[in-house]
């Protein structure tokens, strides 16, 4: 999903087209409401490559959701731009959602630190959920539990709240470690002015918890 930042965007497409060696299609949801960004991709138009453009833009899950929906394939890989493939980082992530008990996997796994509140990274290779920087699910899991909330006009734990309902059909989420992947500049977070998105954060984790609090069962640490 496209917010802006052209040269990450690039970058991040450069990569995949590169490094994928699975039969895919790119679905890039262009977010930004900047008529040069619709330009730039309407110029980048290729075989694989199929741009959703939202007009007006809508906020996060509901941006993403418009691309899980407009998705072709059984497997989609959500990625930020920030991300930038070193390597054919698809295939570990195929081969593990080959598994029909594994409802999402990534390379950035968290785990709920005895609470609800509050979530760590972790190598798992079993954890609570997956962030959104690369994860991976079957589109019909996703759609089958109504997709990204669209409360979650901000990004911030929204990746958390999906891996939950898709853990809650009773599949595990999966980090699989050693990936060819780099994390550049998260743009949505710096972007952002820290008092704003600290409150827009905390305004999602009582999302979260207003769904969730009280089934510390899912918490696989427990």
């Amino acid at each position: 999903m496209v917010h802006g930042w052209r040269a990450d965007a690039e970058r991040w497409l450069f990569s995949v087209f590169t490094y994928c060696k699975a039969d895919f299609e790119t679905v890039v949801v262009d977010n930004s409401g900047d008529p040069q960004i619709a330009g730039w991709l309407a110029g980048r138009a290729a075989e694989r490559l199929r741009v959703i453009a939202l007009d007006p833009p809508l906020g996060f899950a509901a941006a993403v959701n418009a691309g899980i929906e407009a998705a072709a394939g059984e497997v989609v890989v959500l990625f930020d731009p920030g991300v930038e493939l070193k390597g054919d980082a698809i295939a570990p992530l195929l081969e593990v959602l080959a598994d029909p008990t594994v409802v999402v996997a990534g390379p950035f796994g968290l785990r709920g630190q005895s609470t609800m509140k509050e979530f760590e990274e972790s190598a798992g290779p079993e954890v609570d959920a997956i962030e959104g920087y690369c994860m991976a699910f079957r589109r019909d899991d996703a759609l089958a539990v109504g997709g990204f909330d669209p409360r979650f006009r901000f990004y911030r734990i929204a990746d958390v709240e999906l891996s939950f309902r898709l853990r809650d059909r009773g599949g595990r989420a999966v980090a699989v470690s050693g990936l060819p992947l780099e994390k550049h500049e998260h743009r949505l977070w710096d972007s952002t002015e820290p008092r704003e998105r600290e409150r827009l954060s905390r305004r999602n984790m009582y999302r979260f918890l207003d769904r969730w609090r009280g089934r510390e069962d899912l918490l696989v640490g427990q």
